[in-house]
């Protein structure tokens, strides 16, 4: 069960997080699309779960190492918008989400 400030520190994150790859996508990673469609934050608040949907890329796992290792600027970023709102930046993992992935299957099959 999430508590009501790790559900606020959670819609705090997804938004600034997309808001940066939004604007930083295109320079770091190609012009790939990147969308953040959840964020788990730990009861600490130290370690934040972040899941992207990758879009216009043929390789989504390469793309998502390549996050991953601009995780510290990224988390930079992130530290110089909500620095006054928390206490602690988090650390930043992410996870590739392919719950769009899946839905587009299943369509698949049903059409067919």
């Amino acid at each position: 069960m999430e508590t009501t400030r790790q559900s606020k520190v959670s819609r705090l994150l997804q938004r600034d997080l997309g808001e940066i790859f939004q604007r930083e996508g295109s320079r770091l990673f190609g012009g790939a699309m990147i969308t953040v469609t959840k964020v788990h934050i730990t009861r600490d608040l130290a370690v934040a779960k972040v899941y992207l949907s990758l879009f216009a890329t043929n390789d989504k796992e390469q793309l998502i190492e390549k996050v991953r290792s601009h995780s510290k600027d990224i988390r930079f970023k992130l530290g110089q918008r909500i620095g006054k709102q928390v206490r602690v930046v988090p650390d930043l993992k992410f996870f590739l989400d392919d719950s769009l992935d899946y839905i587009e299957n299943i369509e698949k099959l049903l059409d067919d």
